[in-house]
């Protein structure tokens, strides 16, 4: 009932309109929370918390807790608080008015049958469930795999998609396998896995411009149907008409058309929807017998039963009703790679165990069970963990402080004191006690467009700054070629910035030229 307590107050009112909706609610809810319900039925006034406490023993605080909030979410309680600061609980007047009626009214239906003398030959209770168990076998045989499927639904292949979602991974160029979530999904009985597609069902259907409270309530009120009575499709409105399409290819209905006149037949599937899904009397009968050998015998027609078991076992040989396989060691690291646990597939040969299996305990024989266990702990001995890898720290300080803080938010898993580097686990940035880097965060946020100009600013205060600079650097070669001096060689060109005269390397002083006498003598000397 998630998707009903997740609806707005405006349309669980609407919800609660309907007597047929409350019973519904009624029989979803837990064991205490019944209690609450129906003691508070003929109560108009508030009931003190402390009242509520003593209807209840004193080892069933944790259960009591549970009911209330499940009540407060469904809108069944309206919690409120006095001056005094006293809570106390109401029941919703609109539930209460017409839950009453509902059971004062017992014998009134959502609608009535039609005559049998208009009708054509309806079918049987037996004739109906194996019409509504094979429709639904059917469906979830497309949806796993549309290959093994007898026939396909009216469903839209962008529907079946949402129903697909989570259950199906598929990577490129690569056929869809079945996700975790996928095989706990066929591990459940039928009941929990209608509610599961009819979630699914309800959270698309407001792209397709259709009330998801209108959809629950008819769901709800198609519970309080006869099995097997067919009711006239002129009592449907025109949403119901195009939703009862949907119902028969889920095997809920069967549509069945007369000369004149239509109809359907709700299937114990329907009529199933509002029992709690902790009720045994919905479980299925087992059908798997598993032998210390390892040998698995699966006595049953379906061709689903049959794709479940070849995710985890070999396939030997197969008879009309009779699968015959074995449990291997390349079969289950087939189904361990695809993310199926040990424990998964143990509990699933648990739960469909055959009943003269079933009797004896366990089920499964233990050196199996163990013997599952321990291939899959052989592909879980090296465990992943994304982290990354810190080092070159300035300083020791700084390393050692880094480690605490790590050991301190249990982040730090490998350190290196010696070359100081640790190895941290990627995660999100703890949350900051002096709350400094919240209020930093919030200044930025704040102030974002400032920062924005600011920083633009900055960016064309640089962009002139090189501009200027590519300028003056072309001034100064023009300044080179124009210059005209006695000396041989032109000065060279100081830099732009850190322009800082140094000293020459060389002393300047007056010219020195020979004298004539000693030109003179040089020539004497030469010519003797």
């Amino acid at each position: 009932m998630d998707m009903v307590a997740s609806l707005p107050a405006m349309k669980l009112d609407r919800l609660y309109a309907n007597p047929f909706i409350c019973q519904a609610i009624l029989r979803s809810l837990p064991p205490l929370a019944k209690k609450y319900v129906l003691e508070m039925l003929y109560i108009d006034g508030p009931v003190s918390a402390k009242m509520l406490e003593e209807w209840v023993l004193a080892d069933g605080s944790s259960k009591h807790r549970i009911a209330l909030d499940r009540l407060i979410q469904l809108r069944i309680f309206t919690e409120t608080v006095d001056r005094k600061k006293e809570t106390s609980y109401r029941l919703n007047p609109t539930f209460q008015i017409n839950l009453r009626k509902h059971l004062i009214d017992r014998e009134v239906l959502p609608r009535e049958p039609m005559p049998s003398n208009i009708v054509a030959r309806l079918p049987s209770l037996e004739e109906l469930e194996a019409y509504a168990l094979g429709q639904w076998e059917c469906f979830l045989l497309q949806l796993i795999n549309s290959t093994q499927a007898e026939k396909l639904t009216n469903f839209s292949s962008s529907m079946m998609k949402v129903f697909q979602r989570g259950l199906l991974s598929q990577r490129e160029k690569e056929a869809s396998r079945l996700t975790e979530s996928g095989f706990q999904f066929l591990l459940m009985d039928t009941n929990a896995q209608l509610w599961y597609i009819i979630r699914e069902y309800i959270s698309n259907s407001e792209e397709r411009d259709i009330d998801p409270a209108d959809l629950i309530s008819f769901l709800l009120e198609l519970s309080f149907h006869i099995t097997g009575e067919a009711y006239n499709m002129n009592t449907l409105t025109e949403i119901q008409r195009h939703m009862i399409k949907d119902l028969a290819d889920l095997g809920l209905i069967k549509l069945q058309q007369g000369r004149k006149e239509s109809w359907f037949i709700p299937t114990k599937l329907a009529t199933n929807l509002s029992v709690s899904l902790t009720d045994s009397s919905s479980r299925k009968q087992g059908f798997v017998v598993v032998e210390t050998n390892f040998r698995l015998y699966a006595y049953s027609s379906s061709k689903l039963h049959c794709e479940i078991l070849r995710l985890f076992s070999r396939i030997e040989y197969q008879l009309p009703n009779l699968f015959v396989g074995a449990i291997t060691k390349e079969s289950l690291y087939n189904a361990f790679e695809n993310g199926i646990t040990a424990e998964q597939i143990i509990s699933f040969l648990q739960q469909n165990a055959h009943p003269r299996v079933a009797e004896r305990i366990p089920s499964v024989p233990e050196n199996v069970a163990d013997q599952i266990r321990l291939w899959e702990s052989d592909l879980n001995r090296v465990e992943m963990t994304p982290a990354h890898l810190y080092d070159e720290f300035p300083s020791r300080d700084v390393f050692e402080a880094a480690c605490d803080f790590a050991r301190e938010w249990c982040g730090l898993l490998w350190e290196d004191s010696k070359k100081m580097r640790m190895v941290l686990i990627y995660q999100d940035l703890p949350e900051d006690p002096t709350g400094r880097f919240h209020d930093f965060k919030q200044f930025v946020e704040s102030n974002f467009d400032v920062f924005k100009w600011i920083g633009l600013l900055i960016i064309l205060a640089q962009g002139s700054c090189i501009l200027l600079a590519m300028a003056l650097r072309a001034l100064g070669q023009n300044h080179g070629s124009n210059y005209y001096s006695d000396d041989e060689y032109p000065p060279a060109r100081l830099p732009l910035i850190n322009h800082n005269l140094q000293p020459p390397s060389f002393v300047v002083g007056d010219p020195h030229f020979p004298s004539k006498n000693d030109a003179w003598n040089v020539r004497i000397h030469s010519q003797t």
